[in-house]
């Protein structure tokens, strides 16, 4: 293979086609006798088997004593399905939710694909449900991994607004959002709301204890525990000198600050570059970064005295001074990001969603639909294929209350994930053919959504929030 040529992933099985020789080629030219093989060239290339449908059949033995005919009759129990009798299997209801949530594939799409394909008509409404309920499994679950995300020490948020079918007679969508909350490396959130008001950071965080890092929207101020610390975003500051420097390319005020904050920028590069961890990152900034700091800070206040009131400089300098205090945290945390481009980044695969699926079709779904959005955008940031993670096992999960009293998990990414004393947790009824999936067992060093050991041979009721 050419040094230069791109690798195939060594994961991917290797399935070897041998060709041989023509019957002219096993004869030598020169004494006429049969050649023997020395060896051979290799060549790889990217291969795919289509999609193999095909209806699984599902026969239950049955069972009973010649002898003891007044014990009945016994059958091999069903294993457990996420919809109990379904037309569809498993599979294929996972790869519905892939389809659409990873492949932005509508879901009348699917229905046109499969009726084409298959001759099967199943109709949009059908798929919906399918879909549906698989965002009711997954809430429990992505409850679970809210109560983890929100005892760590560092949360980035953002949100963004999504369409929603309110069935008022009105013809008119109603505006929601989209709340999501994340860890760099580690889970993402999404927390379906009405509104953009501070209602929903407020519930949804509680009394966080840890870093808290936004944009300026003042929605996340005054939310959280009393020693919860409110960072800024400084790609979102220089972003509004940067319109500023597009309006007038040669701006003698505005190009000097983008400069100089791209300088800043460059110190957390340097440091990611040299792989100098956390204490060496936070060495490199109070060394390269803080002088910086103070000069940009002067040339904006001096910016901000020759702007003109309703310039976009004008409103970059109230903007970036108005954060002063939060733009600066960075130098007293070093875990703490300088930008929150990580959650924005999160927002685009919803973006691109919403220009295909258009809407959520009620506000009953949209819980439902920020449950799977958490799981396969974790499953993105983690780099874990979302239908091998879905197509683990099937899960069987009911919401109840549990009076047990709060007790932390035996193991959690980060801190101890201690509950809070007002959160009563969920029950998940685990059955035996949910194996791991979200739920895996926890090895050292490994990221995982949620951790949850493998489920036994046998049903059992296990309780996330007081497990023994």
């Amino acid at each position: 293979m050419h040094p230069g040529r791109q690798q195939l992933p060594a994961n991917l099985p290797r399935v070897e086609r041998v060709l041989p020789c023509t019957p002219d080629q096993r004869v030598c030219k020169s004494c006429g006798k049969e050649t023997v093989v020395i060896g051979y060239e290799e060549s790889s290339q990217l291969d795919v088997e289509p999609a193999k449908y095909f209806v699984l059949v599902t026969k239950r033995e049955k069972r009973a004593c010649r002898l003891c005919e007044e014990l009945g009759v016994v059958s091999a129990p069903l294993p457990p399905r996420i919809i109990e009798k379904c037309l569809a299997s498993d599979r294929i209801v996972i790869d519905t939710v892939v389809s659409k949530y990873c492949n932005h594939t509508r879901l009348y799409r699917q229905s046109m694909i499969l009726e084409r394909d298959l001759g099967l008509a199943i109709s949009r409404a059908t798929l919906d449900g399918w879909v549906l309920k698989v965002g009711e499994l997954l809430i429990p679950m992505v409850a679970a991994m809210r109560r983890e995300l929100i005892t760590g020490s560092y949360i980035q948020a953002d949100e963004t607004p999504v369409d929603v079918q309110m069935h008022e007679g009105r013809g008119k969508n109603h505006q929601a959002y989209l709340w999501q909350y994340s860890r760099p490396g580690g889970s993402v959130v999404f927390d379906f709301r009405l509104g953009r008001g501070r209602d929903g950071p407020k519930r949804f965080l509680g009394q966080l204890e840890g870093i808290l890092q936004t944009d300026g929207y003042t929605a996340y101020d005054q939310v959280g525990g009393t020693r919860m610390v409110h960072a800024a975003c400084w790609a979102h500051a220089r972003r509004q000198f940067f319109e500023a420097v597009q309006l007038n390319p040669r701006d003698p005020v505005a190009t000097p600050i983008v400069a100089r904050m791209d300088e800043l920028f460059a110190v957390d590069a340097e440091a990611r570059r040299r792989v100098i961890g956390l204490a060496g990152r936070h060495a490199l900034r109070q060394e390269r970064a803080k002088p910086l700091l103070d000069d940009i800070r002067s040339k904006i206040e001096a910016a901000q005295y020759v702007a003109l009131p309703s310039s976009a400089l004008s409103k970059a300098c109230q903007y970036a001074l108005t954060l002063g205090r939060k733009l600066t945290r960075f130098l007293e945390y070093p875990e703490l990001e300088l930008s929150n481009n990580l959650a924005e980044n999160s927002m685009r695969p919803v973006a691109l969603g919403r220009k295909n699926w258009i809407h959520i079709g009620s506000p009953q779904a949209g819980p439902k639909v920020a449950a799977i959005l958490s799981v396969v955008e974790s499953c993105r940031r983690l780099k874990t294929p979302s239908a091998r993670l879905f197509s683990r096992g099937s899960p069987r999960v009911c919401r109840s209350p549990d009076p047990a009293p709060p007790r932390p998990y035996p193991r959690c990414v980060g801190r101890p994930a201690f509950m809070d004393s007002n959160d009563r947790g969920v029950r998940v009824k685990v059955h035996s053919g949910w194996s791991a999936g979200l739920f895996r067992s926890y090895q050292p060093n490994e990221p995982c959504l949620w951790l949850q050991h493998r489920a036994p041979a046998q049903p059992k009721v296990t309780n996330v929030s007081a497990k023994p």
